[in-house]
């Protein structure tokens, strides 16, 4: 009987656990903010040796939570430095999500598997250096659905 009861309660802790896992990546209040005043800056022209940023996931409107999944390239055997990446929500005034994206930062990309987001669409620009100091930037929009 004790065991059943045990048993019971580490499912239910797992169970819990899991729905805790997602992390809140904008905020009910910080989606209410107005957009930026003015263009925003998306295309860089010409060659450029600076690393690459490709947004790979999620590709169309989902709901929250998504997974949120960026690929990192650099060049000319430079390396990507992780303590560089910036992450930022474009509103007025913007919004510095680099903290809370921090933990799901490696040298080749970002892959955060539950990111939380209020239904809407979302401008994020995403920022990187490599070791030459060369930087690489890429904007793209989050569509989430309502659940």
């Amino acid at each position: 009987m004790k065991r059943t009861i045990f048993l019971g309660l580490v499912a239910a802790g797992l169970l819990l656990s899991g729905s805790v896992r997602a992390t809140q990546l904008i905020t009910e209040e910080e989606a209410h903010l107005p957009p930026p005043k003015g263009a925003v800056a998306a295309d860089r022209r010409g060659i450029m040796r600076g690393p690459k940023v490709e947004f790979v996931s999620p590709s169309d409107s989902v709901s929250s939570p998504l997974k949120l999944v960026l690929k990192f390239e650099s060049f000319g055997g430079a390396k990507i430095d992780p303590d560089s990446v910036k992450v930022i929500f474009l509103r007025s005034p913007n919004v510095d999500l680099t903290q809370r994206v921090k933990p799901f930062v490696q040298a080749d990309g970002i892959n955060m598997q539950d990111a939380e987001l209020p239904p809407g669409e979302y401008t994020v620009r995403v920022d990187i250096k490599d070791s030459d100091g060369r930087p690489g930037t890429t904007i793209f929009t989050l569509k989430v659905a309502p659940k």
